[in-house]
């Protein structure tokens, strides 16, 4: 496998190719900056197949005066015709006017619009201004709680990209998809850095697929999950006779993914006797499986990503320097949910149609009606949120509130956020006597849904079980109660006194919970093998649901 040599180690990098140089001067002219317009996009409205739509508002540009109202502007699909106005009934006429102000801010002025707005959480009376920094940010508008817009910068629409199943449309999200376009066709090893839960797995699958190695395997491997005593073995394979039992040579994941691309995750986590042994594969595409003498020459494209810093790890002494430049071939930082915010419509509904589909309940999405679903209310909220969890987080919530529109928990949706109750959560865009009413409302679902039993001694033959709390219930007795009844949630509900839906809710919510959709394929082939292909022992030893594990493998493509 050649690789160009790093500068970082003394040594000349060769000349690139003439591909390799065309997509780098297509890359440089990619990254110039772009001319920002102040941009609204549909996070949510009562058709749900409007979320996402643009309306540019170019007239601002120009020192205009521009119109918002239930008639104006025309929205439409990013770098397509627009499709019409927010057209909702409950939204006013009488337009609010949006004018920019002398500093380079946009005032929002009601004028003789009825319609109900809120601003970032907060109730809009006759006159708000919007600094450049919130507008870089994005400001949270609701309409009539019905629309939510978000106000933001954004370049001019541009021409459609292949998206390589990445969701957005945001300035951020087209720049990735740039970058992924500039470097599919190289040989450089990739290193994708950032937080936890930005999707580094989605963009090193997308390289893979936007590049000459896409009819080739892909084959993703968490170095954290992999037990440090096999390490070698499971990366580089071993001869027959290396270790007792081994009657036969074993491929490592090297010589699987031959011809591909392997994306190594957790890289930071790569065991300190490993790393010479990767830093060579890397360097001259040479492996030596273990217990053997021969030297396998590989062809493969190595992306790695981490969270961790790697900087800090070479000081510590715990990763290569040498091992972190090779990596580092070339360096893409993946970007937060938080930077991305212009996005957040389109991957709260992509998720929340995943999982309504899960369930045969792809209907739940409306496309107009009196009381769409997810309330308007809700997704602003949800969108004014920093997601320290990310795009993974965004999808456990999604998944959270799929099962509660399922069960019938009305009011719980903003409980499974976090930092207070629904009602505390709610306070910010809700008058003081709609958050009692709130309170009440909330109070009496639960009693209903959670089937709880009333404190008074119950008539005769009206008894209904009483099912606790969830904050009774403590991570161990959950993990505990879950492996006794090998991951099947009925018994396991029963077996810890509460309601499914409460269950679901604190498996969501849990750390320690494996959730089968976040199987590696890797992991669930070694399962497979040590198990004789048994599915239920597969399921019992990755601590998993068995129907979770068998969705996960269809998923996967896996027999």
């Amino acid at each position: 496998m050649q690789h160009p040599e790093s500068e970082a180690i003394g040594m000349k990098k060769p000349s690139l190719s003439a591909a390799e140089t065309r997509s780098t001067a297509s890359h440089q002219r990619i990254s110039a900056i772009e001319p920002l317009v102040t941009t609204l996009t549909v996070v949510t409205h009562p058709d749900s197949r409007r979320v996402g739509e643009v309306a540019t508002l170019s007239g601002l540009m120009a020192n205009e005066e521009v119109l918002l109202s239930r008639m104006v502007p025309d929205f439409g699909p990013q770098g397509s015709p627009a499709n019409g106005p927010l057209a909702d009934d409950h939204l006013s006429r009488e337009p609010l006017i949006l004018v920019r102000g002398a500093t380079g801010e946009v005032v929002l002025r009601r004028a003789g619009s009825r319609t109900r707005v809120d601003v970032d959480g907060e109730r809009f009376a006759d006159e708000r201004s919007l600094s450049a920094a919130e507008l870089d940010r994005g400001v949270v508008l609701v309409l009539g709680r019905r629309v939510v817009l978000l106000l933001h910068l954004h370049p001019p629409l541009a021409a459609p990209q292949p998206d390589y199943g990445m969701v957005g449309e945001s300035n951020t999200m087209r720049r990735l998809r740039a970058t992924v376009q500039a470097v599919a066709d190289l040989r450089v090893p990739v290193l994708l850095r950032g937080e936890s839960g930005t999707g580094k797995e989605l963009l090193a699958r997308a390289i893979h697929d936007a590049g000459p190695r896409r009819s080739n395997r892909y084959l993703a491997v968490n170095i954290a999950a992999v037990p440090q005593n096999l390490a070698t073995t499971e990366l580089f394979g071993a001869a027959r006779g290396a270790y007792t039992g081994a009657d036969r040579r074993r491929s490592g994941f090297f010589q699987r993914a031959a011809g591909g691309t392997l994306f190594l995750d957790e890289i930071g986590d790569t065991p300190a006797e490993v790393q010479p042994m990767l830093l060579r594969a890397l360097e001259n595409g040479e492996i030596q499986p273990v217990g053997g003498s021969e030297i396998h020459r590989v062809d493969v494209r190595v992306v790695a990503a981490t969270d961790a810093d790697l900087e800090q790890a070479v000081v510590e002494g715990r990763f290569s320097r040498p091992l972190l430049h090779r990596l580092a071939g070339y360096e893409i930082r993946v970007p937060a949910l938080r930077e991305r915010r212009a996005d957040f419509g389109r991957l709260l509904y992509h998720f929340l149609r995943q999982e309504l589909a899960e369930i045969g309940m792809e209907d739940a999405l409306d496309h107009g009606g009196e009381r769409p679903w997810p309330p308007a209310e809700l997704v602003a909220h949800l969108a004014t949120r920093d997601w320290p969890g990310n795009v993974r987080e965004l999808k456990n919530v999604a998944r959270r509130l799929v099962i509660e529109r399922r069960t019938g928990l009305p009011g719980s949706s903003l409980e499974i956020l976090g930092g207070g109750s629904p009602t505390e959560q709610a306070a910010g865009s809700l008058d003081a006597s709609e958050v009692e009413t709130a309170e009440k409302a909330t109070l009496d679902s639960y009693a209903r849904a959670a089937d709880v039993r009333s404190p008074e001694p119950p008539a005769a033959g009206s008894w209904r079980p009483v099912y606790r709390k969830p904050g009774d219930v403590s991570e161990d007795e959950l993990l505990d109660a879950l492996r006794q009844h090998r991951f099947e949630l009925k018994p396991t509900a029963e077996a810890l006194g509460v309601s499914r839906g409460t269950l679901y809710n604190l498996v969501a919510k849990c750390p320690r919970v494996r959730k089968a959709a976040e199987l590696e394929r890797a992991e669930i082939e070694a399962a497979l093998a040590t198990a004789d292909g048994d599915l239920e022992a597969v399921a019992v030893t990755l601590e998993v649901s068995f129907p979770g594990l068998k969705r996960r493998m269809k998923a996967l493509g896996l027999r």
